[in-house]
């Protein structure tokens, strides 16, 4: 077929990226003359007028070589119903109609913003004509679960990416990624899926050079709408490659798109729990979170990317892994992926309290436990990790060969395993510190509790299992990943909490003099107490040894003498001093260059009051 001729894929490829290179200045320049402009609102995230409908030379770029390659004629046996045993269709031909049919409900509402509603039941209409062509994920069996599901799969999808067309190259760029590894992932076994990819991966491309912040077109509703139709339609063509296991079934085509599936699900069970609905847009997606945490948008963008790459590359490890090797990437992926969806939830975006929706109700006493004290999901994550350690002992100590036979000693001494590591952390006294604090005690705690805990399993499986078909080095590689992982999660809560601090800070500028112990003090009570409204840019210090260094991150800029050099420099509002020091002749020398460069003055004590304790 023409998809098997290697020069007439390159020629499909490049024509694609040419003619949406060609076509997005065209469509800019149409759009501007005709007032087809996004303008900067409360919930949008751009700043300056913006051309809108580049979602037309995407689909020019994508549907134009995609006509000359789909088999249409494949379809007719699946309308006429000659036989109830009928091939699939092309999958070509398919996602060429369901895009055509979305690209223009997408021009109807970036024209006349038709509702919610009436979207959702175009897609429903397009999703449910592909599961009557008779595609499925086939995640169940039940015929009527996984149709439901996998209607449910693409109307899913497509709205996860329509969400995240909220800044700049965003939705293009992470359509392109996922494109780009389901083109790797057919390569060679679906000849058609593999066109269809690098298709769609070279009209993205092309639309990035014009997308990347900053914009200057967008490509609305009638371009994300069918991105998100197309990479669900190629997921959902999975398993025709011939899953390597089943595991991979599942798991690949979410690892695929995982960026989309994490940022719509976050924003939609925040949305819900905040009280607020779930379809009004706004700027509480993971790209505007990190952007508050301090990131620039480039970087945000550039960031999410990062992830989709990864993820991608975890899906073909995956994809050509068995059920037992699997787990080995799935697993720290999916926590790695839970953890930051925690650490960008905390990050406040609207007034309202978090979890408003659930406040006063019978269950409010669960919530509290969950989200502010923690305890209880630092339990469910060590339980996650105490058994990844260990299964990911017996995969780094046996090779291929060896696996399989002890996976099954594997799979008996986990539950014993799982329980002495959890007396330990209880009796050691692990969860009975504070969450987000930790300090060199706290350490040797950890090192003590997994110590205790290795000490136990190894005594439990002597009792138990005589220690038979166990091998010592399996305890020891244990100890070391748990230690590890134990040490990494809390590490990361601390990390994360003190960057988001340091990130989100706000104020007037300021400049510590003093880089001791008074200024690391300060500095912390800085951090702590937004209250303040303060932000330092560093340190200055008598002692010219401390110059060029940094305390908690902030740099010691120089001596007092070289003060005035970074006042206009950093635009520094005023000075705070960090000692306790009274030397008159000192104090006078910097009130004089406080008065002199209208500065503010203020000095940091810490001292205890005595309380009468007369009522």
């Amino acid at each position: 077929m023409f998809f098997n001729d290697i020069p007439a894929l390159y020629f499909t490829t490049f024509l694609s990226f040419f003619l949406c290179l060609a076509l997005t200045p065209v469509v800019r320049l149409v759009a501007i003359k005709k007032g087809w402009i996004a303008y900067p609102t409360k919930d949008r995230w751009h700043k300056k007028p913006t051309a809108l409908l580049g979602g037309v030379a995407i689909y020019l770029g994508i549907a134009i070589p995609l006509f000359f390659i789909a088999d249409f004629s494949s379809i007719l046996p699946h309308i006429i119903r000659t036989s109830d045993h009928i091939a699939l269709p092309s999958i070509g031909a398919v996602i060429w109609i369901g895009m055509t049919l979305l690209f223009f409900l997408g021009l109807l509402d970036d024209f006349i913003h038709i509702k919610p509603q009436t979207k959702l039941v175009g897609q429903i209409l397009v999703a449910s004509m592909v599961t009557f062509l008779g595609f499925r994920l086939h995640w169940f069996s039940s015929l009527t679960v996984d149709t439901t599901l996998t209607i449910v799969w693409i109307v899913g999808i497509i709205n996860a990416f329509n969400l995240i067309d909220n800044m700049d190259g965003l939705c293009a760029g992470t359509g392109f990624i996922a494109a780009s590894y389901l083109a790797l992932l057919y390569a060679g076994i679906l000849p058609e899926a593999t066109l269809v990819s690098v298709i769609i991966a070279g009209a993205l491309a092309a639309f990035l050079f014009y997308n990347f912040n900053p914009a200057s077109i967008f490509m609305g509703d009638c371009g994300s709408l069918f991105i998100g139709f197309i990479l669900s339609m190629l997921c959902l063509y999975y398993p025709e490659a011939g899953a390597a296991n089943v595991m991979s079934l599942y798991a690949v085509p979410i690892m695929i798109l995982m960026v989309p599936i994490l940022d719509t699900s976050m924003v939609t069970l925040i949305r819900i729990l905040s009280g607020r609905k779930a379809s009004v847009g706004g700027k509480d997606h993971t790209s505007h979170r990190l952007v508050i945490m301090g990131l620039s948008e480039k970087g945000a963008v550039l960031f999410l990317y990062g992830i989709g790459a990864i993820s991608g590359m975890a899906a073909l490890f995956v994809n050509k892994s068995d059920t037992l090797t699997s787990p080995a990437v799935i697993i720290p992926l999916a926590l790695s992926i839970i953890l930051m969806g925690i650490y960008l939830s905390q990050i406040r975006i609207y007034p309202e309290k978090e979890f408003s929706a659930l406040r006063g109700k019978s269950y409010t006493p669960i919530l509290i436990e969950l989200t502010y004290k923690r305890q209880l999901m630092l339990v469910i994550l060590d339980f996650c990790l105490i058994a990844f350690a260990y299964y990911l002992s017996y995969r780094l100590r046996f090779d291929a060969n060896e696996f399989p036979v002890y996976f099954k000693i594997f799979l008996h001494s986990l539950p014993a395993v799982i329980a002495c590591k959890f007396v330990a952390f209880f009796v050691v006294g692990i969860y009975r510190g504070v969450w987000g604090y930790m300090s060199t005690n706290d350490v040797l705690v950890y090192l003590k509790a997994s110590a205790l805990a290795t000490i136990l399993s190894v005594v439990t499986v002597t009792y138990i299992y005589r220690f038979e078909a166990f091998s010592k080095g399996i305890f020891v590689i244990d100890w070391f990943l748990t230690t590890g992982l134990l040490l990494g999660s809390r590490v990361s809560f601390m990390v994360f909490s003190d960057t988001m601090k340091r990130k989100t800070l706000a104020g007037k500028t300021v400049l510590i003099y003093g880089a001791g112990r008074g200024g690391e003090i300060l500095l912390r009570e800085i951090l702590n107490n937004k209250r303040l409204k303060i932000k330092p840019v560093g340190f200055i210090d008598d002692d010219k040894l401390k110059t060029g260094k940094t305390l908690q991150g902030y740099p010691i800029l120089g001596v007092f003498k070289d003060i005035k050099s970074h006042l206009d420099k950093y635009k520094i509002s005023g000075m705070l001093i960090s000692f306790n020091n009274k030397d008159p002749q000192k104090l006078k020398a910097i009130k004089e260059v406080c008065k002199a460069n209208d500065l503010f003055l203020k000095q940091f004590s810490v001292h205890l009051e005595d309380i009468d304790l007369e009522i």
